[in-house]
């Protein structure tokens, strides 16, 4: 397990505070998925003999986009040792669905990456064209999950995959026979070979963009896959324009960026010669001496254990220029007071050169505890201290303050969407109203702890004014001891806001989104 926590950066870990975890909320429990119809479960069936007919990636993508959607799923196959999990997944297949196919191998694993993640990206675009190609709304709106979700599958494989058409027809409709009954191949072979008709004729039966403001933000919202009032929100605060290359930017394939662990004296060449040896294509970061780019060969990283020793970890840039903000240095303390799952709080530490602390906060104890372990392989454990806690009741009941102090805080997470696929559909426009008012309780607790002349450091992996500017100013008004440190000194001017804050683009930066606000408490 001590592992877990650098290769959780895959699923953009570094993203894991725009969890609903971090919301003071009940949360629904999902009801387990039927493969058979929407509703109740029904009782398992009795496990097949092996099918070597039905193609592994698609029947493994199909069984793990329904425990995505119904069970909270991630949409990863690496486990926390780098080796690929097909054995587990084609477990899951068994229970689902019935039989077995053949193993996984490296090459489906990475079908299965590419497949499960489009899928989820391009859910409402995909939904639009198969209930178009339904006989009415309600078959669509009462198709059994399984169904639908061989018929994501293919129609992803075929529009955004462009792969042959025939393939692509030929294998579901045996996987949808074999799962689940022979008509249900006949349906599948139906609706495909319509979509594939529609397409040699360039006839896809797409909206078009016109009419009022609603009605091109569910046109757009429908081209781009992404939820109503995203689309809306995003004209409001960018333009038209600007909002169109951002979903386009989220519905790109995303890279990596590599962090050597400085903590070991590890250097940048050390890891570049490294990945020179595992043939990964890479390039340096222009932003960070640290930081090296990949775009493929994750998965070759992880396997040949590059995390798992505590050589790097991946971590996006923008989170390293954070720490850039926070500007780390030996003998200080440091509360990181929000920090699971601790890529910043692993990356403070190791510039402090082995002295000073990190304590390094949060409500979660078994991810503290993940933090824990995995500070061990990177060296840094003498340099950090964990602490479960809730910020908001540490700050009332502690009167140690600190030379800086980092809030990470719970986010919608808007800036990460690339990396998040299924973050949008799990995001409502009411989450904004409860994580606005969340992130004032917090910057009010965390400010409590900083010291007269200390710093208090405020981010987000969003790209949302109400979340970033709207909160600083705010918070501004009711704490009038501090005042804001331009990070004009601290990262390149390309990040800088106007207002002297640091602020990552996507499209702009090809980074993950993020926002920082560097504060300072009067003497």
């Amino acid at each position: 397990m001590a592992q877990l926590l650098s290769f959780r950066v895959y699923l953009s870990a570094e993203t894991q505070k725009a969890s609903s975890e971090s919301l003071k909320r009940t949360q629904k429990t999902r009801k387990p998925f039927s493969p058979g119809r929407r509703g109740p479960v029904a009782p398992p069936r009795k496990p097949q003999n092996l099918n070597l007919e039905v193609s592994p990636h698609r029947a493994v993508s199909a069984v793990r986009l329904m425990r995505i959607e119904y069970g909270g799923a991630f949409a990863d196959l690496l486990n926390e040792k780098g080796k690929g999990s097909g054995s587990n997944e084609m477990s899951y297949v068994e229970r689902t669905i019935g039989f077995r196919t053949r193993d996984l191998d490296d090459r489906d694993l990475r079908l299965v990456t590419d497949v499960v993640g489009g899928t989820i990206r391009w859910r409402r675009f995909l939904d639009h064209l198969i209930g178009s190609l339904c006989h009415n709304e309600r078959t669509f709106r009462n198709m059994e999950p399984l169904l639908l979700q061989i018929l994501r599958i293919a129609v992803y494989e075929i529009i955004k995959l462009d792969m042959p058409s025939y393939a692509v027809v030929d294998e579901n409709v045996r996987l949808a026979k074999v799962a689940l009954r022979p008509g249900a191949g006949d349906f599948v072979n139906g609706i495909l070979r319509k979509l594939v008709s529609l397409k040699e004729k360039d006839a896809l039966p797409l909206p078009k963009v016109e009419g009022d403001d609603r009605a091109q933000a569910r046109a757009l919202a429908t081209l781009h896959s992404h939820p109503v009032w995203m689309v809306r929100r995003w004209v409001k605060y960018l333009g038209l324009d600007e909002a169109t290359k951002l979903m386009i930017w989220n519905n790109s394939d995303p890279g990596f960026s590599l962090r050597a662990n400085t903590g070991r004296d590890i250097t940048r060449a050390d890891l570049v010669e490294r990945l020179e040896s595992l043939k990964v294509p890479h390039e340096l970061s222009l932003n960070l001496e640290e930081f090296v780019r990949i775009k493929t060969g994750l998965q070759t990283v992880v396997q040949a254990g590059l995390l798992k020793e505590g050589f790097c970890s991946v971590q996006d840039e923008s989170a390293g220029l954070i720490v850039s903000v926070v500007k780390p240095q030996p003998g200080e303390r440091i509360m990181d007071a929000c920090a699971a799952p601790g890529g910043k709080t692993l990356f403070m530490a190791s510039c402090l050169k082995g002295q000073g602390m990190i304590y390094a906060m949060d409500v979660n104890e078994g991810r503290l505890r993940i933090l824990g372990e995995t500070a061990k392989s990177h060296q840094v454990d003498g340099l950090i201290t964990t602490i479960h806690s809730d910020l908001r009741v540490f700050a009332e009941t502690n009167e140690v303050r600190y030379d800086k102090v980092l809030l990470d805080a719970p986010c919608s997470g808007l800036g990460v969407l690339s990396k998040r696929a299924d973050l949008r559909w799990n995001r409502k426009l009411e989450d904004m109203v409860e994580l606005t008012k969340l992130q004032d309780e917090l910057l009010d607790s965390a400010s409590k702890l900083v010291k007269h002349g200390g710093v208090l450091v405020y981010s987000t992996c969003s790209i949302d004014p109400e979340e970033n500017e709207g909160r600083v100013e705010a918070f501004l008004q009711r704490h009038p001891e501090f005042s804001i440190d331009p990070v004009t000194s601290f990262v390149p001017s390309s990040f800088v806001t106007s207002q002297g804050f640091f602020l990552s683009n996507p499209v702009k930066h090809s980074l993950d989104g993020a926002f920082v606000a560097r504060l300072i408490r009067a003497l």
